[in-house]
């Protein structure tokens, strides 16, 4: 008896191991513009992302893309809405999913305070994929990270010598 609660064991060990090592079902891309930044300056960070076949994300229990507390950077929220940002959707089997064909587009400000150098703007996107072929659905998440350079001197407004 000892010996197949040892194998049971060990069985679900490397089931559960295989599925960890599974790859996230939606990949986020994520660049910054300008790449190089004055203090005061605005830029945008730009998510690309893409689900793998037969997977969509729902827009509804909850799509939150959240960043992590940076010194460097202002953004106008901490976490942001596929309603917030506008994301289009697309209807399957009589069910809405959100439409990734675009880049998502958040802007942002350099912070006065922020030290030269490069730094990097991180967060995570929190979802629920589903297949479309079975009748299932899984809540995760996706990290995303993406780097850019801050100038010395800050940004001079037109008109101010």
């Amino acid at each position: 008896m000892r010996k197949y609660l040892v194998l049971y064991l060990g069985l679900m060990l490397i089931i559960f191991s295989a599925a960890a090592k599974e790859e996230n079902p939606i990949k986020v891309e994520a660049w910054i513009t300008p790449k190089r930044l004055y203090r005061g300056q605005e830029g945008k960070i730009t998510l690309k992302i893409r689900a793998k076949e037969n997977l969509a994300v729902t827009p509804q229990p909850s799509f939150i893309i959240e960043f992590n507390p940076s010194e460097e950077v202002v953004l106008p929220k901490n976490f942001f809405t596929a309603s917030d940002l506008e994301i289009k959707t697309l209807e399957k089997n009589g069910e809405e999913y959100l439409d990734f064909k675009d880049p998502i587009e958040i802007p942002f400000t350099v912070s006065l305070k922020a030290k030269r150098g490069n730094h990097l703007l991180q967060g995570k996107i929190k979802y629920f994929a589903c297949s479309l072929k079975e009748e299932w659905c899984l809540k995760s998440s996706a990290k995303f990270k993406a780097s850019f350079y801050t100038r010395q001197t800050a940004i001079r407004k037109k008109g101010n010598s």
